[in-house]
């Protein structure tokens, strides 16, 4: 992910790719939550 580091000219991190992984792991969470949601919904209904 340099080109953050290119295209705007600093670093948000340090350059540790700390922000990085928050980039990945951010959408994962967000995808796990909505699963976690969805089946506690289904469970209800039925």
């Amino acid at each position: 992910m340099d080109f953050i580091e290119r295209l705007f000219g600093v670093s948000p991190d340090g350059g540790n790719g700390t922000f990085e992984l928050l980039l990945l792991t951010l959408p994962l969470c967000l995808i796990v939550l909505v699963q976690m949601i969805r089946r506690a919904r289904d469970r209800k209904v039925m």
